[in-house]
């Protein structure tokens, strides 16, 4: 078995986006709704298979979730489809108790769900 390497933390995956890697939140409606990063595409898990190839190949990706596992699934799916994806490890969870920004759909300081 073959040791991910495509695990980033919080800080590193803001590196990534501020040097133009795609934040992508593969979370569920209300998960979105209370609490996003800013810079975050939202795209549910389960509609992934029919919307990836909207994402741009020319730039890393980052994947997103609750805690790291749905985005795991998803950024492991988006690596054998070609893309230079990476999962955010621990997730939303992680980003905010890094500190990091998180909004909710209206803009106003959001919460983790």
């Amino acid at each position: 078995m073959t040791h991910v390497v495509n695990e980033v933390g919080p800080t590193e995956a803001l590196d990534l986006i501020d040097g133009g890697a795609v934040l992508v939140d593969v979370r569920e409606d209300h998960e979105w709704s209370a609490g996003h990063a800013p810079q975050a595409t939202w795209m549910p898990m389960d509609l992934v298979p029919q919307e990836y190839q909207s994402l741009a190949t020319d730039r890393p990706i980052v994947c997103v979730c609750h805690l790291g596992s749905r985005s795991a699934v998803v950024a492991q799916a988006l690596r054998q489809a070609g893309f230079d994806a990476r999962n955010l490890t621990g997730g939303m969870q992680a980003w905010a108790e890094a500190g990091l920004m998180v909004v909710d759909t209206h803009g106003d300081p959001g919460t983790i769900v």
